[in-house]
């Protein structure tokens, strides 16, 4: 045995404390990953009720501008039409409506502006740029 040492008269000298550690260990391991599992489940919280709440969340937009101009509305490849039409739909069911723009580095400046004319003309002012962080040199 590791650690210990075997005396023929008197038997272990010493107590090999590793394999309690070991288990005390993956014990604490096990119960550090269960316990906001378990505490999540032991809490009941009751939370008040208001007649002014609010159920609506905010709406957000995620528009892409290619480098060739074509405009991508959540994915799908629209035309202005019918990027006016879905902003004003949204605008209108949540006042709260957002835009993300993600426009290609090499998309020309008037790309970009035509496409906040248009989330402006419907009524859509908040909006964001989408960028990649810039690696620290």
């Amino acid at each position: 045995m590791a650690g210990s040492s075997f005396d023929p008269e008197n038997g272990f000298s010493e107590i090999n404390i590793t394999p309690f550690v070991d288990v005390v260990l993956v014990l604490l391991v096990i119960f550090m990953v269960a316990a906001p599992v378990m505490v999540k489940n032991v809490l009941e919280v009751k939370l008040p009720k208001a007649s002014t709440g609010e159920n609506k969340s905010i709406q957000t937009l995620g528009i892409g501008v290619l480098a060739n101009g074509q405009i991508l509305l959540n994915g799908k490849l629209v035309t202005d039409e019918q990027l006016t039409s879905a902003a004003l739909e949204i605008k209108n069911s949540n006042q709260k409506a957002q835009a993300l723009i993600a426009a290609d580095l090499k998309a020309e400046h008037g790309f970009v502006i035509k496409v906040i004319d248009l989330l402006k003309s419907v009524g859509i002012d908040d909006f964001a740029f989408q960028v990649e962080k810039q690696k620290a040199p």
